[in-house]
This record gives C-alpha cells, structure tokens and sequence, in this order.
C-alpha cells in the first residue's frame, strides 16, 4: 500500500487565518489527502499552530492574556475553523508542545556536535523606547538592496533577498514607531547553513521534479550564497535553549528562533499523534523504521519556500540522523486582496471565519481551489467569486443533479425505471468521461489543483450535455425504453460525482451521495477504465431522495452587503 506523508505550512497562532492562507497550503493539501485516501493508499496528514515569537506575545498583550493563555485560545479557534472547513487533518498539534520542546533541544545538540551551531557574539537591534531587544520582523526599513521602503528586518517582501536587521536603512520599531534604536551585542547560537551549500544544492538537483517557483526560490538562495542564521532570540516565549532541562550558560533569557523550530513541529506533531492514538510516528519519519517507503509531501506558500528548502533540510541532514526529507515541496504564490495583500494583522480581505458567516464552505473551497494561485499570484474580487460560484456549483452541478433528481421523483416515484439498454449516446458519454477522469485522476496525483478543478468541472459539463441531447422528458412519451436508460445513466452520473467532488467538496458531495444511496462509496476513487461500467451501475428499482437545492445562487445585493462590510471594488482590482 502506499503511503503518504503530507505537511502544510503551519498557520501562526494570533488569529484566523486568511483566505490567502488558506488557499496556499492548507486546503490544496486537504484536496490532495481527500484524494488519495480515497484511492486506498494510507495518509497521514500534519498540520499544528506555530506558537512561538514576538507576535504571539505581542497579541497576548494586546489581549490583555499571559501568553500560554491566549495560545491555547487561538489554537482552539483555529482547530475549530478549520474542521468547519473541512481540512481532515489527522492531527492538529502545537508547535509549544512537549514533543516540540524535546525535538528542538535535540537538533540543537545533535547539530552542535557536528559542528554545525556555534555561539557568536552578534550585533542586534535594541529599542530603548520598547526597552527590549527586536526581533527581525519587528524592524522595518529601507531595504540596501533594492531601495524598498517597508522591508523587514529578515527578508524583504519585494525583492525577496533575505536581510540581516542590522543592515537595514533609517530602520524603525514596528511595536512603537521609534527611531529611537542601538545595536548592541548579544551571544546568539548560529546554524553554519554555509557549510552545506554544496549539499544542499545536491539536495535541490535531486528534484527536478519540484515545480518551477519552488525551484527558482531555492536556487536563487543557494546562487547568492547560503549564510549562517542566528537561530536563538532574545525572548521569553519560546523553546529554552537547554540540554536535559538545564539551560545552556548565558542563554538563560534566551530561546529558539521561531523558524528553527516550527519545522521541527511537522516531527513532534506526528509524535503528539502517536501519543493520542497509539499510532507509529518513527515509521513516518525515520528512514531506519520504515519511512524509506513514505512519500512527502509539504504544501506552502512562496514565503516560506527559502526556509523548507534550506533551514529545515541543514537540520535533518545536518544531524547525519536517518531524517526523512521531503519529496515534493508543492509551492503556491500569493492569493491577493484585489490590489494588495490579504494581512493577517491589518485585518485586511475576508477570514476564514468570517467566510463561513457568509456561506457554507463548498463555495469557498471550490473558488480557491478552481482559482488556485499556481502559475502566478491571483487577486480576489467579489464579482469573480459570484460568477465562479454561481455559475460552476449552481448551475453547472447543482443544475444536473436537481434536475435529475425532481424528473426521477415526479415521473418515477423516485424509484430508478427499468427497461432499455445502453447505446451509442451512452457508450460516447462514457469514452469523454474517460477521459477527463484520467486527467482529473492525474492533475491530483501532481497535486496540480487548479488543472484538477477544470477536470473535474468538465465531467459536470458532460452530464448536462448528456442530459441536454438525450432528453428523458421528450423520450418518455415516445419511447420509454429509452427514457429508462438515460435517467438510470444520469442517476449513475450523480453518484459519479459525488465521489469525484469529494475531495474539493466534500459537505456537498455527502449529500449528493446520500440522494443516491452512495454514501457506502463516497470515499472510493472510481477507476477512469471501468467509467462504462459506473454509468450502468444504477440498478431498476433503486430509490432516491431529492435534497434541497444544493447551491443557491449569490445575488448582486449579497455582493453589495459583502462589499459594504469587507471591502473592495472594481477599481482597488488596477
């Protein structure tokens, strides 16, 4: 049996996510774990609350909470939107954990015996406004390399170069605004990433398979030179950087940088998860027990490429432990707010929770995942989300599978007729739909998403078109045989679709299983070679229920409100 591991980019904890977030890890990986549990093989799929940092405590105090507090809130909020969503998650862990704290300390260990990290005194920013030490992204400034305004303190936003603070032009507190800054010296444990330029670049050659925005963020990191990165800050919040629970000299009022340890996370929460359900975590992740056989997957935004692509593998093949590594880092660039991004911390653009006030998730999951920020980064607008919506869901899909239904219940009594056989229109239906089922089948094994939504879209479109030519209301008053054999093929389709929809939309698609008695199949992936054999799977006699409408329309005043609410027209789209 197969067996895939699957990661995507943990969501920070001060807040809801963003539909951005959403659209570029989270549920692109949702859609590809739906799919292959669906074709039998076994999945494990990690996700957890990155915890650690300034921004946590910062939002704890604004909050008016001690930090462990307001974390636990948040993971919670978070845990519980994202089943609201939909994302199957096997575990949902915490990057705080336990787990996470004893990993951490040991890849500090590990690697420092390698001669890997080493204590440097380093140069940082202090505010004597803020009283406190800044972490990187708590500095802004002009970037010395291409001149932008706003970068921050680690990476710039615009020319994407990895930045130390330090050298940042006329910098500022983004906590207070001050300008009221000194470096001074500090001790900071640094991760010697140059030491492995030459493997890591080996690492990167061996994936040519990756796609071409994961490719060219970690070449052009490793053309410009792997630096070392300081790897503790000057924090309470965080992982004690210690041995055995006995802090290291000196870093008694340190701990780890965030992005040391947030990868490390994807480890521990399979340990969080093993300890919840008696499950085997070293089979997924230690080569030496059994992961040799494992495929990983990680699923992420372009923002976080450079740090999955170098500071996570310096880790687990710096430690020269048997570490699994990644097999295909899928990359998405940016959903954006019409003109500008969605911000998590201007509140800018629609939350996740904020979208399920509005409708139920199926529309949201299949906007993002039919408009998928692939190829290029893609803006959001209310006009394109009404037009995909309405005219996708509601009347492509939800047309064939109302349509059918009501015609079966007002002239059947619900019940499948029988008569007829099968005949050229149907063997033609089945060869298109063949077709398109091996493309949909294919685009989701290369976790190509948005390919996939247009596949699968297709096979919706073949229904109506089959429905359209045969015409059942016409052929049961002339030749009932006939009549019989195109509802039962059009009932068959029904079920079809609920199991192909499932992984995008998986609340719709139980239902429309359930009208069909399909329920049993739903999470089994039809085979493209037996589509023939599926569109006779109806059997005469079989009863069906017609649900209420499945997809109902989104009207222009609805926009209107939404528009009112959130934000954006027309003219913020230029």
């Amino acid at each position: 049996m197969t067996r895939i591991l699957i990661t995507s980019a943990l969501p920070y904890i001060n807040g809801i996510k963003h539909l951005g977030n959403l659209a570029g890890s989270m549920l692109p990986a949702d859609v590809f774990a739906r799919f292959h549990r669906a074709t039998g093989a076994e999945v494990l799929f990690i996700c957890a609350t990155d915890e650690h940092g300034t921004p946590a405590e910062l939002a704890a105090a604004a909050a008016g909470q001690d930090v462990r507090t307001y974390c636990d809130e948040q993971h919670q909020l978070q845990k519980d939107v994202a089943a609201a969503f939909g994302l199957s998650f096997d575990w949902f862990g915490r990057s705080s954990s336990l787990r996470n704290r004893e990993l951490t300390q040991h890849f500090a260990q590990v690697l420092e015996a390698r001669g890997l990290i080493e204590e440097r005194t380093d140069k940082m920013v202090y505010s004597i406004d803020d009283r406190r030490f800044l972490p990187d992204r708590y500095i802004e400034g002009t970037c010395p390399i291409c001149a932008f305004e706003k970068a921050r303190g680690d990476q710039c936003d615009n020319c994407g170069s990895l930045l130390d603070p330090v050298r940042l032009i006329n910098p500022y507190s983004t906590i207070s605004g001050s300008r009221n800054l000194e470096v001074r010296d500090t001790r900071h444990l640094y991760l010697l990433q140059s030491k492995l330029q030459d493997r890591i670049r080996a690492f990167i050659d061996s994936h040519a398979d990756w796609p071409l925005l994961t490719r060219s963020i970690a070449y052009k990191f490793l053309d410009e030179g792997l630096i070392d990165r300081g790897i503790t800050r000057d924090l309470h919040w965080g992982v004690p950087v210690a041995v055995d629970g006995v802090p290291r000299p000196g870093f008694e009022e340190k701990v780890f940088y965030v992005w040391f340890d947030a990868p490390i996370e994807y480890i521990a929460a399979t340990r969080e998860w093993a300890d919840a359900t008696g499950g085997d975590w070293a089979r997924w992740w230690r080569t030496d027990q059994g992961a040799g056989d494992v495929r990983y997957i990680e699923v992420m935004g372009k923002d976080n490429v450079a740090f999955h692509t170098v500071s996570f593998p310096v880790t687990l093949l710096g430690s020269e432990e048997p570490w699994k590594t990644v097999d295909m880092l899928k990359s998405f660039n940016w959903l954006n707010w019409y003109g500008g991004k969605f911000s998590t911390s201007q509140r800018r653009g629609v939350f996740m929770d904020a979208a399920l006030e509005l409708l139920p998730p199926d529309a949201w999951r299949w906007y993002l995942t039919s408009q998928a920020p692939e190829s290029s980064d893609t803006a959001f607008t209310w006009e394109q989300f009404q037009a995909v919506v309405n005219k996708d869901l509601a009347d492509v899909l939800g047309n064939f599978v109302n349509r059918i239904l009501k015609f079966t219940d007002s002239k059947y009594q619900s019940l499948a007729p029988a008569g007829g056989t099968p005949g050229p229109l149907e063997t033609a239906l089945a060869e298109r739909l063949t077709l398109q089922i091996t493309e949909l089948t294919r685009a989701l094994t290369d976790l190509e998403v948005r390919k996939a939504a247009q596949a699968l879209r297709q096979c919706w479109v073949l229904g109506n078109e089959y429905l359209q030519e045969a015409a059942p209301w016409t052929a049961i008053k002339t030749d009932p045989d006939r009549a019989a054999v195109i509802v039962r093929t059009a009932l068959s389709l029904v079920g079809l679709y609920a199991r192909l929809s499932r992984p995008f939309i998986p609340f719709a698609a139980a239902t429309i299983a359930a009208a069909v008695g399909e329920a049993e199949r739903l999470d089994q992936w039809p085979e493209a070679d037996g589509t023939a054999a599926l569109l006779s799977a109806f059997a005469p006699g079989r009863g069906v229920t017609t649900p209420d409408v499945l997809f109902r329309k989104i009207e222009d005043a609805q926009i209107a409100e939404w528009r009112e609410r959130f934000g954006g027209s027309p003219s913020d789209a230029d």
